[in-house]
């Protein structure tokens, strides 16, 4: 029993004497707990941007209008009187539905004719689709019933009738983009894309930092001293990897049946974006931490939330600002985006470049301070090997 007491004394104290083991097995569950905490602490999403087309420009449309800006969990965010670009504004807009309501609005509901408001659901995200078309209908719903009840009281009619008898308007609600609201649509894309990240991540945080730790590192150098050569060793492989990965993931899309066929060219090359700014974080903390294992352990304190923090499931806008400043400097998060808006939503690329610069920003800023950190290093050791030379020579 003395024995096993002593084991475990002395794995207490390898425990407390490693700091990255202590800040990582505490760090970790503090760091995750109050991040995951703050991105659903809403608990329900709020101000969803919708769009409306009032056609009918009438004082019973401005009333539907002024019902669902009241409702707490739509926000107006363009209203227009006419159906032209619509497909367009709803990815600019990143709306939720587009609701039409058709000329002679008014005037059909008072006369009986029964009109119809249309709701297109953008069901890309189908989180924020339930939740939209949820207060559509409460809202619509609500607008009929008190609609058809003011006009039988105008006319007379018996209170037992009224509460029997009202359906002034029809409402159809249309799924665009993710009709079938599949999940695995949904949700598969994003996380293979976070797996790639992670991968590339985990990868190229032992590219320098191995070098270090192993002592090779001169051996490099003695090879070339062109620092841009340096990276560009340490990176390619990894680009010609991610390409099969990519060509990977294609087939999956063929093999699982999805039907993503649209615009694959245009994400293919915002792919290869996303992983050079991918690329150039991970050399970064691979030449800042010359130690595989804290390297590895930093990148994955970052990759882990990487996908919660995106947006591609829980809205960013529904976020903490500051949790939305960190994830503006993910690239993953650009890249679902632009993955949403080419390939879910079909949209052009022009709506993309926003998120494809944002991932060159990424890329410039790492590229560079991976640069200036490594020549750094590079001097450095050419120095303490000359003045080692020049000591050993006097001697």
């Amino acid at each position: 029993m003395k024995t096993f007491l002593n084991l475990l004394k002395r794995e207490f104290k390898l425990f407390w004497g490693n700091d990255v083991l202590k800040m990582l097995f505490f760090g970790a569950p503090l760091l995750y707990g109050i991040l995951i905490g703050y991105v659903y602490s809403k608990g329900k999403v709020t101000d969803l941007p919708i769009v409306v087309v009032d056609e009918d420009q009438s004082s019973m449309s401005s009333k539907a209008i002024e019902m669902m800006q009241d409702n707490e969990i739509l926000s107006i965010s363009a209203l227009q009187f006419d159906t032209q670009k619509l497909d367009r504004l709803m990815i600019e807009k990143d709306a939720a539905c587009v609701v039409l309501i058709p000329k002679g609005f008014e005037k059909d509901v008072l006369t009986k004719q029964y009109p119809e408001i249309t709701t297109i659901v953008n069901t890309s995200n189908v989180l924020t689709a339930n939740y939209a078309s949820g207060a559509l209908q409460v809202v619509l719903g609500t607008l009929k019933v008190g609609t058809q009840i003011e006009t039988l009281r105008k006319q007379g009619a018996p209170e037992s009738l009224i509460m029997s008898q009202y359906e002034p308007f029809k409402t159809t609600f249309i799924k665009k983009n993710n009709r079938s609201t599949n999940y695995m649509y949904f949700l598969w894309p994003g996380v293979l894309a976070t797996v790639l990240q992670q991968v590339l991540l985990l990868g190229l945080a032992l590219s320098f930092a191995s070098e270090f730790e192993n002592g090779t590192f001169i051996n490099l150098v003695k090879q070339t001293k062109n620092t841009f050569l340096l990276i560009a060793v340490k990176i390619i492989p990894y680009l010609i990897m991610s390409f099969a990965v990519w060509l990977m993931y294609w087939a999956f899309t063929w093999w699982f049946n999805i039907p993503f066929y649209n615009n694959l060219g245009a994400l293919t090359l915002i792919a290869g974006v996303f992983i050079v700014a991918v690329c150039f974080i991970g050399i970064l903390i691979s030449i800042l931490i010359p130690n595989q294992l804290k390297a590895t352990e930093i990148l994955m304190v970052v990759a882990t939330p990487s996908f919660m923090i995106s947006g591609f499931t829980w809205p960013l806008s529904q976020m903490p600002e500051w949790i939305q400043i960190i994830s503006s400097g993910i690239p993953l998060t650009h890249f679902l985006t632009a993955f949403r808006i080419l390939i879910i939503e079909n949209g052009t690329v022009d709506l993309t470049y926003p998120y494809i610069i944002n991932m060159l920003i990424i890329a410039l800023v790492c590229g560079t301070l991976s640069f200036v950190a490594l020549k750094w290093k590079t001097r450095r050791l050419l120095k303490s090997q000359t003045t080692e030379l020049t000591d050993f020579t006097e001697k």
